[in-house]
């Protein structure tokens, strides 16, 4: 029997775009946080595999589920975030939220359209935001702006990524109403370079990324904890800059990643800017949250 463990492809927390359970956080809260992430990587990696089967992917999506909530044991890369639900008194809704993306993954490769990537956005990347929210007691009115910087860093993701996600795996995320309104085709991301047709279905999308940053940009403030409102500041300063490079740039034959020292330069400027803007801001008033 294939497990998770078995066809892990050894990416891990510090090969992200964007930060996961940083220093910025309170050490506290780092654990449950890393473990929900290796959960999300593990099952990720069985929905990415090359060689895998639909039927095997779905298979191991379920054992994952099934060890989750304590009904098996036998896939080991869902013990700890289980024994960190239970700890932490989490539910594990996000966790099963983030499946239904990953078994959408497997048994659908195409987006027929922007309203369609949202919807697969709402399981595979507003979870993940969702969840650290709950480990640290932030209210539910968080999550609109929640969802639209975390959709904002999966079209980021699937941007950057959309020639290597096309031969590797045969998966698009460009929208295909897109693709079609602008006369491109699906083969031409297999290509060295994008065509004029393909640059501007990418230039589309880049331009609806910036709607949900904008959206997001009420986010960090509506945060109560200190240094996660940092964390999601800088996450969001990373998002832009990403974004304006894809408006410019050509993903299939340029780099659109930040190196580490250029990285590092953007977070310290969004840090810096959320911890002063904290000094003068009101800080968010207390929602009672609902019971999980």
């Amino acid at each position: 029997m294939t497990t998770a463990h078995d066809v892990r492809s050894g990416k891990g927390e510090h090969d992200e775009n964007f930060p996961v359970a940083s220093v910025l956080l309170a050490p506290r809260h780092r654990p449950p946080i890393l473990a929900f992430y290796r959960f999300a990587r593990a099952a990720d990696d069985v929905a990415d595999h090359a060689t895998l089967g639909e039927t095997q992917k779905l298979d191991v999506l379920d054992r994952l589920e099934a060890t989750l909530l304590g009904r098996s044991d036998v896939e080991p890369d869902a013990l700890p975030l289980r024994e960190a639900l239970a700890r932490y008194h989490l539910s594990a809704q996000h966790a099963l939220d983030l499946l239904t993306a990953f078994r959408r993954d497997v048994t659908k490769r195409r987006a027929d359209n922007w309203a369609d990537l949202m919807d697969y956005c709402r399981y595979s990347a507003s979870p993940v935001g969702r969840f650290v929210l709950d480990v640290h007691g932030e209210s539910e009115t968080t999550w609109p702006a929640n969802d639209a910087l975390c959709s904002a860093l999966q079209v980021v993701n699937h941007l950057q990524d959309c020639g290597k996600d096309y031969r590797q795996i045969d998966r698009v995320y460009l929208p295909a109403d897109s693709l079609a309104r602008h006369g491109a085709r699906i083969e031409d991301l297999g290509a060295a370079r994008a065509t004029p047709e393909l640059l501007a279905v990418i230039r589309e999308a880049s331009r609806a990324t910036d709607h949900l940053l904008a959206h997001a940009d009420t986010f960090a403030p509506q945060i109560r904890d200190a240094r996660l409102g940092i964390e999601v500041a800088v996450i969001g300063r990373l998002a832009a800059k990403l974004n304006r490079w894809l408006a410019v740039r050509d993903p299939l034959a340029e780099k659109v990643h930040l190196s580490k020292r250029h990285a590092l330069a953007v977070a310290g400027a969004g840090a810096a800017r959320e911890a002063v803007a904290r000094l003068v801001r009101p800080k968010p008033a207390t929602h009672a949250r609902r019971a999980s």
